[in-house]
């Protein structure tokens, strides 16, 4: 069976330490060159010198009046642009799983910041599209080694009562990561020249910081203890608890690691039915987190704002304003979720998607149309409600859908897990990425709707087969499955016949 079978837990001391803190906190700062990117690419395949540079065909769509307002931007040459990234990424991850198993999660964290730093200074050297596409395929390196081990050491050196926020951390710093891109865009709007460049080229200072960290950080003791060093794993785990009696938590570790290195073939086993529980989390959540429609809400903002009339303004109002709602929002969570759990959360915020996708549909169905601007006092409904769906989204499936893939699986799948989790989701950006120009000019107002069907499968998804995984120690989480009432017929039925 997978995982530790005993439960120790009560018997797990220490401290919430400085020293932990600090370094989940550097770990997290990896999370801001995804963040970053999601922001820099949205701001800068809108500027006009980009587009005239390498998307002269859209440039002449956008500065055309008459241009359908769902079709400006549909162009499958600038949504690849876009969608390379994430291509490249979940690539990419699936090469880290076995680097991040066997040589740590540092090292993941290193060769992620300096792919990152490469990728940013092809992008920001640009002369040509080929090169450009070049600079797009490293970044997607980056996050897929950043993604797939930033969340996993952030999961194994939190303590059980703290690692949900801790490790929403990550999420933070990727909230961070855009809203400091949206402000650099519109400050880099106002250049004449280069403009593009700095906003590409400035994605090396997270990538600095995250390569810099990954080399300062100590490896988790998980990780320590499954290479073999026991004893230096015992020393940072004591270190990172402020406490010498650590014994119930350091000997779930060796369980988990002896069984972890008996395991030669991880991505088998986690197909095994013992772990199907899992293996469906790992390919749901991270799917749910993109067919939220956030990328829908966040593109389109820029438009809803100009119908409003702030004209110049609207790219800095509509980045500052949905920036610092997902920013604060995302606090929410890291201050709620170890006491009120997963599944409050992620119903409660999917309840509040589906009611904002639904008003933001019927209102721009009934009041804007293919040609026309959306009367002002519709204009300000409609922004409430983005926030109001930007916040939602926030406190829940934006941090829970990388943390609850990071903490569920036992060490010996844990490396493999993260990396279906991370290629599931850069798959579905991907697809949305590419795909979203054309759905947008093809459903206009409809897109929202789809959406708001897609959380609602999501919500009834989280209700009924998703357990509570607050406050279980993250060695002992295989025994949530087995009181499930659905998951239980797989773990323990298929258990007994392997221990037959």
């Amino acid at each position: 069976m997978a995982g530790v079978a005993t439960e120790r837990a009560k018997q797990y001391q220490g401290n919430v330490t400085s020293y932990v803190i600090v370094a989940c906190i550097v770990a997290a700062v990896g999370g801001s060159i995804f963040g970053y990117d999601i922001g820099i690419s949205g701001g800068v395949t809108s500027m006009d010198s980009f587009l005239q540079e390498f998307f002269p065909s859209v440039y002449e769509k956008k500065i055309r009046s008459q241009e359908n307002n769902y079709c400006k931007f549909n162009d499958q040459g600038l949504a690849a642009f876009t969608s390379s990234l994430y291509l490249s990424g979940l690539k990419a991850t699936l090469f880290a799983s076995p680097v991040t198993s066997k040589y740590g999660r540092r090292i993941s964290i290193i060769i992620g910041g300096i792919s990152f730093l490469m990728g940013a200074a092809l992008e920001a050297s640009a002369i040509s599209y080929p090169v450009l596409l070049l600079g797009r395929i490293m970044l997607g390196v980056g996050i897929g080694f950043g993604n797939q081990a930033i969340p996993l050491y952030l999961s194994e050196m939190a303590p059980t009562h703290l690692r949900g926020g801790l490790n929403m951390m990550f999420q933070l710093a990727t909230t961070l990561g855009i809203f400091s891109a949206n402000m650099i865009n519109y400050r880099t709007t106002k250049i004449e020249q280069w403009n593009w460049r700095i906003s590409l080229g400035l994605a090396a200072v997270p990538a600095l910081l995250m390569t810099v960290g990954g080399i300062l950080l100590p490896e988790t003791p998980n990780s320590l203890i499954e290479q073999g060093s026991k004893e230096k794993g015992r020393k940072v785990l004591e270190r990172i608890r402020g406490t010498q009696n650590v014994d119930a938590e350091f000997e779930d570790m060796i369980d988990a690691s002896e069984l972890a290195n008996s395991v030669k073939h991880p991505y088998m086993n986690i197909i095994k039915t013992t772990s199907r529980p899992q293996l469906v989390m790992a390919i749901f959540m991270p799917m749910f987190q993109i067919l939220t429609g956030i990328n829908s809400i966040l593109f389109y903002a820029p438009v809803l704002f100009e119908s409003m009339g702030f004209k110049g303004n609207a790219s800095l109002y509509s980045s500052a304003l949905t920036g610092a709602v997902l920013v604060v929002s995302t606090l929410v969570s890291i201050a709620t979720v170890d006491k009120l759990g997963r599944r409050v959360l992620l119903i409660g915020g999917g309840i509040q998607m589906i009611i904002c996708h639904v008003i933001v549909g019927i209102v721009l169905g009934l009041k804007f149309g293919d040609d026309q601007e959306l009367p002002e006092d519709y204009s300000l409904v409609v922004v409430v409600v983005i926030c109001l769906f930007v916040a939602a989204y926030g406190w829940s499936w934006g941090p829970l859908g990388w943390t609850v893939p990071s903490e569920i699986f036992p060490l010996e799948t844990r490396s493999a897990g993260q990396s279906i989790t991370v290629a599931v989701n850069l798959f579905f950006t991907f697809i949305i990425a590419q795909s979203f120009l054309s759905l947008l000019c093809g459903l206009k107002f409809g897109l929202f709707l789809f959406f708001a069907g897609w959380v609602t499968v999501m919500t009834v998804f989280v209700y009924v087969f998703l357990p509570e995984t607050k406050g279980v120690p993250i060695e002992e989480m295989m025994l949530i499955w087995q009181r499930h009432w659905f998951w239980k017929r797989f773990v323990l039925e298929n258990s007994k016949e392997e221990g037959s």
